[in-house]
């Protein structure tokens, strides 16, 4: 929100009341998302498709993650890369350092933490090789 006060006395006063505001919609947030939660595991026929859809999605990262190793490993790029696939959930630590994460941003365009952390979900059959070969080009060209 905004407000335009015209004394100091009263901008405290309509801050205390944003804070108010603030903190009340942190300590409850609102309950739109536990009514779509239990409408969905309270059907038994909306709860079997949610199941579906989340084989369907996390088969897809695995999917993907084997396909990265093997991109990786086809490449002949430096290291064991084991991990990639003994990893689980969306996000995997690639091993890379500061300054081949920049290197990988810079010339690939391709963002990840400055940790090494990569999002799987956001790889996909189109663009996996490219990735593997960005990671090899920023192990061979980044300072370690």
């Amino acid at each position: 929100g905004m407000a335009v006060t015209s004394n100091p006395e009263a901008t405290a006063s309509v801050l205390s009341q944003f804070k108010a505001v603030a903190r009340g919609l942190y300590s409850n947030p609102p309950s739109f998302g536990a009514r779509v939660v239990s409408k969905i595991l309270g059907s038994p026929a909306m709860r079997d498709e949610w199941r579906e859809e989340l084989k369907i999605m996390s088969g897809r990262i695995i999917d993907m993650r084997h396909a990265l190793r093997a991109e990786l490993e086809r490449l002949g790029c430096p290291g064991q890369w084991d991990h990639v696939t003994s990893q689980i959930g969306m996000f995997s630590f690639t091993g890379l350092n500061r300054e081949q994460v920049k290197y990988m941003t810079e010339n690939h365009h391709i963002y990840l933490t400055a940790n090494g952390r990569i999002s799987m979900a956001g790889l996909n059959t189109q663009n996996v090789a490219y990735v593997a070969n960005a990671i090899f080009d920023a192990i061979q060209h980044a300072s370690k």
